[in-house]
């Protein structure tokens, strides 16, 4: 299974993370939703972590620009950007990650590093359609929305010399 190109996989185009959120506003503002300052704020720490970021420690950073932020603070920003299909929540490691996908019509399936935790999404349509008729038959369906699959990175898979 390899890894969509940005093209195949229709992922948000950006040249920074200006653009990015950016960008995302706009998108929200289609919906009728609204990238307040802090979420921004947030989404804007988690596309700077692409190996993810616990809520706590997101509040400490959020705390350097912010004294008064409070956990419900970032947890209700988190809860907007998960709902809005902006961020993912890699949950075997309590880690929160922003999405670069313009759309989620299927779950996503996540790669984990167990050595250094990074995280790989992909938008692998065939491989979750036979997910989910495996879970069917099984009389199961996903729970969650994102599928989480414990795998080596290129870096960390090579062969030590």
């Amino acid at each position: 299974m390899t890894p969509l190109t940005q093209d195949e996989a229709g992922l948000r185009q950006h040249v920074d993370e200006a653009d990015f959120l950016d960008r995302v506003a706009a998108e929200c503002k289609e919906r009728g939703a609204s990238l307040t300052a802090i979420r921004r704020e947030v989404l804007a720490l988690l596309y700077r972590s692409p190996k993810g970021v616990k809520a706590y420690d997101l509040l400490e950073q959020i705390k350097q620009e912010r004294p008064g932020a409070s956990p419900p603070t970032v947890y209700r920003a988190l809860d907007f950007l998960i709902e809005q299909c902006l961020a993912h929540k890699i949950g075997r490691m309590n880690l929160f990650i922003a999405c670069r996908h313009a759309s989620h019509q299927i779950p996503s399936l996540f790669l984990v590093c167990p050595k250094c935790s990074g995280v790989t999404e992909l938008q692998e349509l065939s491989v979750m359609r036979a997910l989910s008729a495996s879970l069917a038959e099984a009389g199961h369906r996903l729970e969650s929305p994102e599928v989480e699959i414990s795998a080596l990175c290129p870096k960390c898979g090579k062969p030590e010399a």
